[in-house]
């Protein structure tokens, strides 16, 4: 009788495999290394998902909620949070070095790394030079659970003083729902009113739900 092969344990899966091929959990427990006396790194992994009920929300808890679970403290809590600040300011790099016409999908998880987890909306703007590559981008606006107050002779001033040829505008909707509303549009024909006086042209308005977006481009919006 032949004996069944071990799985694998996260670190072996990864080399032989790709990093692609693990779970949350297995991604998790690599990221923890340790588990607790009684209980092994993957198994807590597990338990961790499960009690916060996803990824996303283990890496959005607040400090003394992460803190109450046994295993975790201040050290992985400042750890995780490091981590996903290097996966953001990856993207940005990455996304600074292509064509944001021809890579608009490394643009979404972009903002989407942004602005996702936020409980406010926030207006985001990211400023394109004339060969669309990314100057830089900022977050101007910071609102409230439900709206942001955006002044469209701002956006036209900042982007005069990045020598900006071209805008992809963003905000995020806290409450998941990517659709954008009437005032949305009507905002976005009023900073292109405003930037085409200026010859600046504005590529894409893009809203951020939870797992879900929506492009005014992609629309014929704009």
């Amino acid at each position: 009788m032949v004996s069944p092969t071990p799985a694998l344990m996260p670190r072996e899966k990864l080399l032989k495999f790709g990093v692609e091929t693990l779970s949350d959990a297995e991604l998790l427990a690599l990221f923890l290394r340790t588990g607790t006396r009684n209980l092994p790194v993957l198994e807590l992994s597990q338990r961790l998902l499960s009690e916060f009920g996803s990824f996303y929300h283990l890496i959005n808890a607040d400090h003394s909620d992460f803190c109450k679970i046994r295993g975790l403290g201040t050290a992985k809590y400042t750890q995780l949070q490091a981590v996903v600040e290097l996966a953001h300011r990856y993207l940005k790099i990455k996304m600074t070095n292509t064509n944001s016409l021809t890579s608009t999908s490394l643009t979404h998880h972009y903002l989407a790394s942004r602005l996702v987890n936020k409980d406010r909306e926030i207006f985001m703007v990211i400023f394109l030079d004339n060969q669309n590559h990314v100057i830089t981008s900022e977050e101007m606006f910071i609102g409230t659970y439900n709206c942001v107050e955006v002044h469209p002779r701002e956006i036209a001033r900042r982007a005069l003083q990045h020598n900006a040829a071209a805008l992809i505008l963003a905000h995020n909707h806290p409450s998941g729902i990517s659709e954008p509303s009437q005032a949305d549009r009507n905002l976005t024909q009023k900073i292109e009113q405003v930037c085409e006086l200026i010859d600046i042209r504005i590529l894409d308005h893009i809203v951020i739900g939870k797992g879900e977006y929506v492009s005014f481009a992609e629309r014929g919006w704009i």
